[in-house]
């Protein structure tokens, strides 16, 4: 006997008790998840302090000179990379969900800046350039902040993955244009850097012959890095014992040439400083100088709103993709809208010391994960060795050549150029994509990084409203297939291998560890010795098995099987429901058709308002192609006929062929792959019923399977779906039942029904009607 299973609708106050259930444990739960130190910093111990101690020095290292560059490049003193370098890891620690990341000046970030300082004292030429950076780092900090205090980080999930390939492929290339006239020595008078690309190539091509002694201190260090970086990468692979020592070697570069750039630069230059042969720093302040809260001004801030969209991007973007990316390699998850405050507030207390806006470091964070820190707490020990090098180095900062640093951002962002092999992969992976990714390379070559990152995203949120305007869709037919267990000669275990995109953190991370792709057990999985499938084997012979084939119930014994790959079919069959016009599936496999007057459609997008439409078109559209109307034209009067579909205008009834079509009786939606129903596609789904209900002169039924979401079934319900409420008495009642007892003695209580009984037109699967 089966039990009776009611239909029990989702009610409003069900989702609104959820959202207010204890309302101060949430709120207690809130403010805890805003300080995610304090869930383990008490289990902190020795090992953790050794593996943190070692990598917060060597990231200190190395901050210390890309900071001073990556200011150089925002047009700032260099003293203000360094407020940015060690405010960043002071408090970015406090908040973290991510143990890798480094918060500090980037090359990206510092490009950007340089261009909103240009662009305020274009405006008004009064402001003073550290002092619009700090102020972009206050409203950045606040927007940032404020993004993921309400938690919104969702939002950064609209910007794809072209754009983010657009903008950094094509900064690099920006930047690197922008700093070989400095590498050089050729003057700014010469080469202006804040034009287009391709513009400042062609002006330092043309000026060539202005190069100065500049260019000896520059070349030789770009050179000296990658021969540096290519030596022990080299070497750690022929000598794998030793890898550990080669890689701290290779990590200490920067600072071994900026070292040795100095003592040159030094011994060329001490003669008579203030008319240096090469351009050098000079006089960097000694400690925090510039402490103390920013000068806000109305008209500065005015003059900033055109560039925050961008700026904001900038700073969100690349932090979120590289602690997601590092999370992932590292077996941990973090929290986006808990980076997004940790961001934010870092920059609003950066402020305060005059630091400019301060995000993740990839390559920073990169030497973090190899160096083995254990937790967030290494950025402690990252900002002291930055606070000993203002305190204790700045006098020797004085004689830094200005084109190592130079040599040192080219050498940095290199890496952020896609390499073409890759990205010809990306267009075989996705051409459209690829498209959009490559018109962003060249607008932002030939205009600037804006426009560049503006169409990127407007040409994806277009692409996406076109695949959700015109969604894919199938008609369902059902093919009965058997199991068939293939041998296979795979006698152990092997993961499959996967090469990680070009545009990916992932793959950064192998090029910066100069490892090859490897395989990884929690993205692929494993060749077994035995696999199953519901296939057989056409062979030409007896041993060598051919292309894979669904077979059907009505001809198994046309489809031979080798003696040695495969064991025959299992005697149990199930049927499959497949497109019709085998999208995905062996062209050469026979689909039978729905009974007739059966349609069978399978949307394969969520059924709202800009699509609804025209998938009810499509339905109704291949119901008057498969079927008749339910009467015919030449039973009614000339009169009462459709004005678009006539018929012959006099009944020569001999002269005419029959229609056999059957009549339209039921339609059958798979929502099984529909996460989303509203009152558009509701309301669509009710016109369309009525619209072939009058083309049949019958009630057509409206059959639905696999609706899982509550809301969309309350939907449907409510508009009078499911049920019998008119009358209407399904011609075959289908009751999917379940065991609901392990017990070996089973009878007929044991058994229910998986979906409520009094809708018997929702199904579990779909129903053969």
């Amino acid at each position: 006997m089966i039990q009776n299973y009611p239909h029990k609708n989702v009610r409003v106050t069900d989702y609104a008790s959820r959202l207010v259930h204890n309302p101060v444990q949430q709120l207690l739960h809130y403010l805890a998840s805003l300080f995610p130190i304090a869930t383990w910093i008490y289990r902190y111990n020795l090992k953790w302090l050794y593996g943190d101690l070692i990598a917060g020095i060597t990231v200190g290292c190395v901050v210390v000179p890309q900071g001073m560059s990556y200011a150089q490049l925002a047009t700032l003193p260099a003293e203000y990379g360094l407020y940015s370098s060690f405010v960043g890891v002071f408090v970015y620690c406090f908040f973290a969900t991510s143990k890798d990341v480094s918060i500090g000046p980037v090359a990206v970030m510092s490009l950007q800046v340089s261009k909103v300082i240009a662009h305020v004292q274009s405006i008004n030429p009064s402001f003073d350039g550290p002092t619009i950076a700090t102020v972009l780092a206050l409203l950045c900090g606040a927007i940032a902040m404020g993004i993921g205090l309400i938690r919104l980080g969702f939002v950064l999930e609209f910007i794809p993955i072209p754009a983010v390939m657009g903008f950094m492929t094509g900064s690099a290339l920006n930047i690197i244009a922008g700093q070989v006239p400095k590498l050089l020595g050729i003057a700014s008078k010469y080469v202006n850097t804040r034009e287009s690309t391709y513009l400042v190539i062609i002006d330092t091509l043309k000026n060539l012959k202005h190069c100065k002694l500049d260019a000896a201190f520059g070349l030789v260090c770009l050179f000296i890095l990658y021969a540096v970086r290519f030596s022990f990468n080299w070497l750690s692979v022929k000598y794998p014992r030793y890898s550990r020592w080669f890689f701290y070697s290779n990590v200490m570069r920067n600072g071994v040439v900026i070292i040795f750039a100095t003592l040159f630069s030094w011994l060329v230059c001490r003669g008579d400083p203030k008319n240096a042969p090469i351009s050098i720093i000079k006089t960097v302040p000694s400690g925090l100088r510039h402490v103390g809260a920013p000068t806000v001004n109305r008209s500065m801030i005015t003059a900033l709103t055109g560039e925050l969209p961008v700026s904001v991007v900038i700073l969100l973007l690349e932090h979120i993709a590289i602690s997601k990316s590092f999370g992932r390699v590292n077996d941990y998850k973090i929290n986006p809208d808990q980076e997004l405050i940790a961001i934010g507030v870092t920059n609003l207390i950066g402020t305060l010391f005059n630091a400019y806006p301060a995000t993740g470091s990839f390559s920073r964070s990169a030497l973090k994960s190899k160096c083995g820190v254990r937790t967030p707490l290494a950025g402690i020990f990252t900002g002291i060795v930055v606070l000993l090098a203002l305190y204790a180095l700045t006098g020797a900062f004085y004689w830094i050549p200005n084109a190592a640093l130079s040599a040192i951002i080219i050498h940095a962002v290199g890496d952020l150029i896609a390499p073409l092999d890759k990205s010809w992969a990306f267009w075989r992976l996705a051409p459209l994509e690829a498209a959009i990714f490559i018109v962003a390379v060249i607008i932002t070559t030939f205009v600037n990084i804006e426009a560049g990152i503006y169409f990127s995203i407007a040409a994806s949120l277009v692409v996406l409203l076109w695949r959700v305007a015109k969604p894919s869709g199938h008609f369902l037919g059902k093919v009965k297939v058997y199991q068939v267990v293939e041998n296979s000669p795979v006698t152990e275990t092997r993961p499959l291998k996967f090469d990680p995109a070009p545009w990916s953190p992932s793959f950064l991370l192998r090029k910066f560890r100069n490892e090859s792709p490897r395989s990884n057990e929690n993205l692929s999985p494993h060749l077994h010795s035995d696999s199953v499938d519901n296939i057989a084997f056409d062979s030409g012979s007896d041993d060598i098995p051919v292309a894979p084939q669904f077979i059907t119930e009505e001809e198994p014994s046309k489809k031979p099987f080798s003696k040695q790959s495969a064991v025959p079919p299992s005697p149990v069959s199930r049927q499959v429901w497949v497109p019709l016009d085998h999208a995905g599936i062996n062209p050469s496999i026979h689909v039978l058709p729905p009974s007739p007057g059966v349609l069978v459609f399978r949307p394969c997008e969520s059924f709202t308002y800009p699509n609804s439409a025209r998938q009810t078109d499509r339905i109704a559209d291949e119901a008057r192609k498969l079927t008749r109307r339910g009467v015919s034209n030449l039973q009614i009067n000339l009169g009462d006929r459709p004005w678009n579909d006539p018929g012959p205008r006099h009944r020569n009834l001999e002269s005419m062929a029959e229609d056999t079509r059957p009549i339209l009786r039921a339609v059958v939606l798979d929502f099984s792959v529909v996460a989303q129903l509203d009152m558009t596609g509701v309301q669509a789904l009710v016109d369309l019923k009525g619209e072939l209900s009058k083309y049949a002169d019958r009630d057509v039924e409206f059959h639905f399977a696999s609706v899982l979401d509550a809301w969309s079934l309350r939907a449907l319900v409510e508009a009078g779906f499911g049920g019998n409420k008119g009358g209407t008495v399904p011609a075959k009642r289908y009751t999917d039942l379940a065991l609901v007892s392990s017990s070996d003695n089973i009878n007929d209580n044991d058994w229910a029904p998986m979906i409520p009984t009094d809708t018997p037109f929702f199904h579990l699967e779909i129903p053969d009607l």
